[in-house]
């Protein structure tokens, strides 16, 4: 186990020397080893992969870019001594939802699904961090709502064995890296003061009866091949409604919590906890549940979403020493449906990959992985349509701007990964987020947010890539530690 106040590791050198290389388009994929794009580009140039905003290019790989030594007015200014969190992952949430989608596909349609979604190779965007709800969300396929212990005294995950576990295994066996949080809408009715899933609180005298349920469902959940790494106590607890949801003040979550650290450990598990799990506009209450638990190790850091706040506020749970995970937003229709695709495209990368990720946070997830056309099977919320990282109809599959967000990140960052130094524009301009890889590789995700095409340069000790990218396009940059030359 990780202990959650752990910083960054000693930088790693090096130079990049000059070359030069005509800025043209074109598809093409990269072979090698591990992540592709991060091992393969020719010592004095940079790969680069596009996604514009009318979606003409899809994680489009162009010719390489060559390094020289002049900057433009935009300019990224990496550095590599400037080390901050590392990357644990991207992805989304297998709901019931989306199971019911993928598992309905033919054989064949689904393992080529399964491919893109988590193998890096090829085609693939390399996913490697799925959120699952622990019981019934809103996502459910159908109802009833559920939870793993409905009726005291009899646990089971059957509802989960149908399509969640079989898909989470396919997942595991094509991309054996993947991490997964487990996570709760709501405790069991009987444990709860309103006697139902929608809403109320977890009676006081039901902690260690709550906490047990937990302990059985990640034992379950390895029990069926898919060991959970991280866990969190309530899907965003300020915030009941009529779906499965529960109240639990930041005080209460911290009592919980220490409830819960204590029967993780007497089950001999190392599954590490992750405080609030709710949006940016109240960094007050993790911070709270972080310095009531700041003695138990297993208490890594904050979860954060999407609706509320902005991303920026993360970066108070970084500053007092602890871990930050971004772990769901999901996509919308533009009132323009036409617009979808591009507002989804820059207003994701822009809000949870590079603010998001500049502000701490180690993951980027989404909600649900697939939707149907008209942003179900679902039972509540999303009053405008809500969009998965996939859209199934029927036997047809249409990847959505969120597939290639992630995408962007997901395919040429490797956990283990440091975000390092860069410069950036505020939203409207070019905006940009980097990281080292393990095997010193760098990687930069870019934004133009801005209305009409920019040039820039990424440049590193001196030396420099220029590049035009189009208005609301996103394009990743990949190129090797130690260039020779």
């Amino acid at each position: 186990m990780t202990h959650r106040r752990r910083l960054a590791a000693s930088a790693t050198a090096f130079a990049l020397l000059a070359g030069t290389h005509v800025l043209a388009g074109g598809a093409a994929h990269a072979d090698g080893d591990g992540k592709p794009g991060t091992r393969t580009a020719a010592a004095d140039s940079a790969q680069v992969w596009v996604t514009t905003a009318d979606g003409s290019k899809r994680l489009e790989r162009g010719e390489d870019v060559g390094f020289d030594d002049e900057r433009q007015d935009i300019d990224i200014a990496v550095d590599a001594t400037d080390r901050a969190q590392q990357f644990t992952g991207a992805g989304a949430s297998v709901t019931e939802a989306s199971a019911r989608l993928m598992s309905g596909l033919p054989d064949g349609e689904r393992e080529k699904l399964m491919k893109s979604l988590f193998s890096a190779d090829g085609d693939g965007i390399g996913l490697d961090y799925l959120r699952q709800p622990f019981g019934g969300s809103d996502f459910v396929a159908e109802l009833p709502y559920y939870s793993y212990e409905d009726e005291q005294g009899s646990f089971s995950v059957g509802r989960d064995t149908k399509e969640i576990l079989p898909l989470l295994r396919q997942a595991l066996s094509i991309n054996p890296d993947i991490r997964v949080m487990g996570t709760p809408w709501s405790a069991p009715a009987w444990m709860k003061d309103s006697g139902k899933l929608e809403g109320g609180s977890l009676k006081p005298e039901n902690h260690e009866a709550y906490a047990d349920y937990l302990v059985k469902a990640v034992r379950a959940y390895a029990g069926e091949g898919v060991p959970v790494h991280d866990l969190t106590a309530q899907n965003e607890p300020l915030f009941e409604t009529t779906y499965p949801s529960m109240g639990m003040p930041a005080a209460e979550q911290a009592d919980f919590l220490r409830v819960l650290d204590a029967k993780l450990t007497a089950a001999g598990l190392d599954t590490e906890l992750f405080a609030y799990d709710h949006n940016w506009d109240k960094p007050e209450y993790p911070l709270e549940v972080l310095e009531k638990t700041g003695d138990i190790d297993r208490v890594q850091g904050a979860a954060f979403h999407c609706y509320g706040g902005e991303p920026e506020a993360q970066q108070q749970v970084r500053d007092a020493g602890s871990r930050v995970f971004f772990t769901e937003c999901s996509g919308t229709d533009s009132d323009d449906p036409s617009r979808t695709f591009a507002d989804s495209l820059k207003w994701q990368t822009e809000n949870l990959v590079v603010r998001s990720m500049r502000a701490g946070a180690e993951t980027v997830v989404l909600w649900n992985m697939a939707l149907d056309k008209s942003g179900g099977p679902h039972f509540g919320n999303c009053e405008t349509r809500c969009n998965g990282v996939v859209e199934i109809d029927g036997g047809d599959v249409a990847r959505n701007a969120e597939y290639y967000t992630l995408g962007h990140v997901s395919k040429f960052v490797d956990r283990g990964a440091h975000r390092i130094g860069s410069t950036t524009q505020q939203p409207g301009g070019v905006e940009d987020v980097v990281f080292e890889n393990p095997d010193g590789s760098r990687a930069a995700v870019v934004l133009n947010s801005a209305d009409s095409a920019r040039k820039f340069s990424v440049t590193e000790s001196g030396h420099s890539l220029a590049y035009e990218l189009p208005a609301g396009a996103v394009a990743t940059f990949t190129w090797p530690a130690a260039p020779a030359g």
